[in-house]
């Protein structure tokens, strides 16, 4: 054997590392798990619904914000043999999982927020109005840390989205304080936890629908597989393209495979790499979603109709 060869196992080493965001993710966890601790406090002291809920929320948020920087760590770790994609996927099913805790929460609120109104407990005004303004401020800080990078991955904007609307929960409970003191309404508790029911639930299902569309490996959000198909099919010395599909393995990074059959000569004058060379550079730069890792196995129709009667008799 000659140097330069390596008979090891192969990792793609152009599987790009996501950015590290643990430390913005650190101090959240820290401000969020500061605000449980308050928010426990004053649920028991004053009663409150809305502030009940918001403590429950503000536990699904650390809770959250913790299995975030455990996805966070292990998406560092790079790719071997037996993790070709290393631990990217995590991020997914991370935020399918605070996603599910959102719901869970969310529903909770709703179903005894209905309840509290035709029953409404005395709820301390003062009490409710300091714990929100304590949670409120705290939740401004941790969505300052998280904004700007809130769009990096599923599982940033998970976090982000657990301290926005544990954010909008404190201000409906403030809300509710004022109410409270200046008319006496105490249904305002009440449906302070609705309104926090109702920012909980459509964000956490959106979440959810997308990380489980990437989970199923449906097709990645913004790539046309018929126009991919179309654009292949009008270069040269392309006659069909078949088995074409696309899934995403984590945030930004679409994966593509496809069949592309050529003419046969394609495999005697040299064609054939110039074929996949420009198949590549289609997938890559003409759509909204550019794939940069994409398998194409490049046949003759004779390999294609061989290959389409082995399935058929299989």
């Amino acid at each position: 054997m000659g140097a330069g060869h390596n008979h090891g196992p192969t990792v793609d080493e152009s599987v790009e590392l996501p950015d590290d965001y643990r430390r913005k993710l650190w101090i959240a966890f820290g401000i969020t798990a500061t605000i449980v601790v308050a928010q426990a406090v004053g649920s028991v002291m004053t009663g409150s619904l809305a502030l009940l809920t918001d403590t429950a929320h503000a536990i699904t948020d650390a809770s959250g914000l913790l299995v975030a920087l455990i996805a966070a760590t292990l998406m560092l770790r790079p790719p071997n043999s037996k993790r070709t994609w290393g631990f990217r996927r995590i991020e997914v099913i991370a935020a399918l999982g605070q996603a599910t805790l959102l719901i869970v929460v969310g529903f909770y609120a709703a179903i005894e927020g209905v309840r509290r109104l035709f029953e409404p407990p005395g709820v301390p005004a003062a009490e409710l109005l300091i714990f929100g303004i304590v949670g409120l401020t705290a939740n401004i800080i941790a969505i300052t840390i998280l904004s700007s990078s809130r769009g990096a991955s599923f599982n940033m904007r998970a976090a982000f989205l657990e301290v926005l609307n544990d954010a909008l929960g404190s201000l409906g409970v403030i809300v509710a304080a004022i109410v409270i003191a200046t008319t006496g309404f105490q249904q305002a508790d009440a449906l302070a936890g609705l309104f926090i029911a109702a920012l909980i639930v459509p964000r956490a299902f959106t979440l959810m629908r997308e990380t489980f569309s990437v989970l199923m490996e449906f097709t990645p959000q913004g790539l046309d597989l018929d126009k991919v198909r179309e654009h292949i099919l009008e270069l040269e010395h392309v006659k069909d393209v078949h088995d074409v599909h696309a899934s995403t393995v984590a945030t930004g990074l679409p994966t593509l495979t496809a069949h592309v059959v050529v003419e046969d000569a394609c495999f005697t004058d040299g064609h054939a790499a110039e074929v996949l060379h420009n198949v590549k550079d289609c997938v890559a730069g003409h759509f909204e979603v550019a794939v940069h890792h994409s398998t194409f196995q490049i046949e003759t129709e004779h390999i294609s109709e061989h290959e389409a009667e082995t399935i058929k008799h299989a």
